[in-house]
């Protein structure tokens, strides 16, 4: 490939937007700095799209935080959350009127219709009923991933979604990422000729995974969804979704090795704050990630005033799971995960999730007929088997708070912005991930995990 031919590639049509040389930016002779431009498809609103969300943790902030920024796309108008604090303080960001304020997602729907949309960010295992109502009710709704627990509630909201005509769309917001959508666009154009094969690695980093899936709100796949749902099903999504092929088996093995009570170490406590006499040492110290480095504090519902905020997060630690030692909770989530995909045409792929790293982000590696791209969300490297010649592409993307380099890609605020104009113009082609397109993924999940518990390989059928 030489260098005219990739900026002629990336000319090309990326769905409905155009990359015009504004968007690039020649950081040297053979890396290309790229942005998303604007999509000619958003048309100004006359009035934003009003919402109303349920679940003000961290993900119902994230797209919360999108209405702050642009107000005249999005309007926060109610909020169900059971927690009283997260409550008052969404309400007060959004200047949400009290009789729109509710502590329980059942109570929004008691009154009739008053928004536009439903934005559902609550934990997995609360996804389903609500979703199911509010389509009942003609709601438009934003859904968290995962899409719901099971295979037979995914299916019952996708038909669900049809009898409504209501519009679902699934945050599976990789698919919004500047980085995958350029991936995409090359290998759909035949920038590597035929595609033969995929290798896609999820490293979670260490810490990530001890918060979320060891102490935190996923540490249990029975109260909540496997991890290989909760946590990747965005990466079987994206390899779908880049390919472009119905996968047809999949099989997986994985296992939870290492966060076990037989490898806890000689004189560890119950928690970290009980005296625990390797605490200082250990890598998985809840005093030293919580307290000392302040990481991951959006779990905790901090005093404003900082300076109470230490005495605080000690009081935490002391009372909830995340001051549990990672060695002695009743977690059963795998801390490795490998999946192997045939898709249509004869594609393989492989995935693997790994808690033991130490850097987040995912990585691609796309071999093709002609060439092949190989990638860390920061960069892509493209070679040309002909000519032996390779070019770069740097996405240009900002992450929302509390996800910056966790592996989103900046594709939160760009699935956002699509949602509210394909509500607006109700319009569901405005999205790539609605649930009519997201579904095959879980069901991909559902027949990995299966593989898991039963080594077999899994016939994948929708």
């Amino acid at each position: 490939m030489n260098r005219r031919s990739v900026l002629k590639q990336l000319s090309l049509s990326v769905g409905a937007t155009v990359l015009g040389s504004n968007t690039m930016a020649r950081l040297s002779n053979d890396a290309i700095e790229y942005e998303m431009p604007r999509n000619p498809l958003h048309k100004p609103l006359a009035k934003p799209v009003t919402a109303i969300t349920l679940g003000a943790g961290s993900r119902g902030n994230v797209y919360g935080g999108f209405a702050e920024k642009y107000p005249d796309q999005l309007d926060i108008i109610g909020v169900a959350e059971h927690i009283a604090i997260r409550n008052e303080r969404y309400a007060k960001k959004h200047q949400i009127d009290d009789k729109n304020r509710f502590d329980t997602w059942e109570r929004v729907f008691e009154r009739p219709r008053f928004a536009d949309a439903v934005i559902i960010s609550m934990p997995d295992n609360l996804h389903y009923e609500p979703c199911m109502k509010a389509l009942e009710m003609g709601y438009d709704i934003l859904l968290e991933k995962p899409i719901a627990p099971t295979e037979k509630e995914c299916r019952n909201i996708l038909a669900m979604a049809k009898k409504t005509g209501r519009i679902v769309a699934v945050c599976h917001v990789l698919r919004y990422a500047p980085y995958f959508v350029k991936m995409k666009e090359l290998l759909q154009n035949g920038t590597i000729g035929e595609i033969i094969s995929v290798q896609h690695f999820e490293p979670i980093e260490h810490i990530h995974m001890s918060h979320s899936y060891v102490r935190g709100n996923w540490h249990n796949s029975k109260q909540t969804t496997p991890i290989i749902l909760a946590k990747s099903c965005h990466d079987l999504d994206i390899i779908k979704w880049m390919l472009n092929k119905p996968a047809k088996q999949i099989s997986a093995m994985g296992d939870l090795k290492w966060f076990r009570k037989e490898n806890a170490p000689q004189d560890s406590t119950a928690r970290c704050t009980d005296g625990c006499a390797i605490e200082r040492e250990c890598p998985y110290s809840a005093i030293r990630i919580y307290h000392d480095n302040k990481q991951r504090l959006y779990v905790f519902d901090l005093p404003e005033d900082k300076a109470k905020q230490p005495e605080a997060i000690m009081e935490y630690l002391k009372t909830t799971n995340y001051g549990r030692c990672v060695y002695k909770m009743d977690n059963d989530q795998p801390d490795h995960y490998i999946t192997n995909i045939r898709f249509g045409d004869n594609i393989t792929a492989s995935f693997s999730m790994e808690a033991f790293t130490s850097y987040a982000g995912r990585r691609t590696r796309v071999m093709g007929a002609m060439g092949d791209m190989v990638g860390d969300m920061e960069e892509l490297v493209i070679t040309d088997f002909k000519t032996g010649k390779q070019t770069k592409l740097v996405p240009k993307a900002e992450d929302v708070a509390d996800y910056k380099n966790s592996g989103h890609g900046g594709g939160d605020w760009n699935l956002a912005a699509d949602f509210v104009q394909a509500v607006a113009q109700q319009n569901p082609k405005l999205l790539t991930s609605t649930i009519d397109e997201s579904i095959e993924s879980h069901i991909m999940c559902f027949m990995a995990e299966e593989s898991r518990k039963y080594n077999k390989v899994m016939d994948v059928k929708m």
